[in-house]
């Protein structure tokens, strides 16, 4: 057996860079195995658009207008999420997973286009919540040295719950219910997690702070006293962060309809392109995480938004088909890559009792702003007579985000203390 098939240094590449505790390690498990079935969730309405636009009539400059409205449930996910620097992360998380397993279980039976935005929107509400909330836990309690290659990993889980959903998608046609079985089998696994973390404890850093988080008041309480202590660093990385979600949003959530209704492709074949692609995709966004360890969340930050940018928007200028599969690869990893730096800045910088916050904040801002991207794409659509213009042209924004980035404080390798001077 060569050496570059050792199964120990396989092992070895996905294992953390400096060794964690058992009690991290079951921390890490049950908030990465929410990240998987948040990427499968999330992803079944991206991956069956053309099938759920068919049966709930949803005009085609609405696709994107659709989303635009159940990703507006961002904002209440914020506010949600941002009670955790009050109550605890532990006592959150365990009622977003549960509210998100329920609302996932529903959007199976709705009736009509109307209802399927109520429903998902909740499901958002309490889905964003927990997305927002897993970051926190990570950059709470992962060692300094271990940060970039726990957010990576995160994200890695959720390549593969979309990997499971795209898997799952192959087989649409045949499905009882067709797009409805996705999310009843997408539901089940996160009711048996809710009731897996049941054990999941609390921080060591929400404990060690005790009831300080209760005492600063209300939410707009803490607010302020984020706007006062760090307006800079704050209003950089939502800069960042907004002029990203600006961009992708539209790209990422058409990239599928795309391959179908573009480049004629079947489901079966989707499948066939994102599920090794995904898994690619995994193992690059692990490298991309532990390379930010070594040379920096800047400079990878800025590599990964650009890789993002240039090759989504030659996957939506017809692009030859034999580059349509490598495309694809290559703008969803510069995606999950950049997007998790980001992410990771804004839980670096502040201290642990606003930690909750800012990181709702910028997720909120960043799925805020691509919803308004997204009711944009239809308006551009009518105008430039399809998606794949319309996409293009709202890539424009990345460059923002990218100098945004170098006006960051840089956070590898220094501990949450160091950063925020708490």
């Amino acid at each position: 057996m060569s050496a570059d098939t050792d199964p120990a240094r396989v092992l070895k590449y996905f294992s953390p860079p400096v060794p964690i505790d058992r009690r991290t390690e079951r921390i890490f498990f049950l908030v990465g195995a929410a990240a998987l079935f948040a990427g499968y969730d999330i992803n079944i309405y991206g991956l069956a658009t053309t099938q759920i636009q068919a049966s709930l009539h949803i005009p085609e400059n609405e696709v994107g207008l659709t989303a635009a409205y159940f990703r507006a449930a961002a904002l209440f996910a914020m506010l949600l999420a941002a009670s955790a620097d009050l109550i605890g992360r532990r006592r959150l998380l365990l009622f977003t997973i549960f509210g998100q397993a329920v609302f996932t279980l529903l959007t199976a039976f709705v009736g009509d286009h109307l209802s399927f935005i109520a429903v998902q929107f909740l499901t958002r509400v309490f889905g964003y919540a927990e997305e927002m909330l897993l970051f926190v836990v990570i950059a709470e309690e992962i060692q300094a040295k271990a940060r970039g290659w726990a957010n990576s990993t995160i994200i890695a889980f959720y390549f593969t719950g979309a990997g499971l959903a795209a898997a799952i998608f192959g087989m649409v046609n045949s499905l009882p219910g067709n797009w409805r079985a996705l999310y009843v089998i997408g539901a089940i696994p996160i009711f048996l997690l809710a009731f897996l973390r049941q054990g999941l404890p609390e921080t060591k850093r929400f404990q060690a702070q005790g009831e300080a988080g209760l005492k600063k008041g209300a939410i707009l309480g803490l607010l302020r006293d984020i706007a006062r202590q760090y307006p800079g660093r704050v209003a950089t990385v939502i800069i960042a962060a907004a002029a990203f979600g600006f961009a992708i949003s539209p790209a990422t959530l058409l990239a599928q309809k795309y391959m179908q209704d573009v480049y004629h492709y079947t489901p079966g074949q989707v499948s066939l392109i994102l599920i090794p692609g995904g898994l690619i995709g995994l193992g690059l966004t692990i490298a991309a995480g532990r390379l930010s360890d070594r040379l920096g969340r800047k400079p990878m930050a800025i590599a990964m938004a650009a890789l993002a940018g240039i090759s989504f928007f030659f996957f939506f200028n017809n692009a030859p088909g034999w580059s349509v599969p490598l495309l694809w690869v290559l703008g969803f990893f510069g995606f999950f890559a950049a997007d998790t730096l980001i992410a990771g800045f804004a839980l670096e910088i502040v201290p642990t009792h606003y930690r909750a916050t800012v990181g709702a904040l910028r997720y909120a801002i960043e799925i805020g702003v691509g919803a308004a991207a997204l009711a944009l794409e239809g308006v551009l659509y009518d105008g430039l007579g399809g998606h794949g213009p319309a996409i293009q042209w709202l890539l424009a924004s990345i460059p923002i985000t990218m100098i945004a980035v170098l006006f960051l404080p840089e956070p590898a390798g220094k501990t949450l203390e160091e950063m925020s001077g708490a």
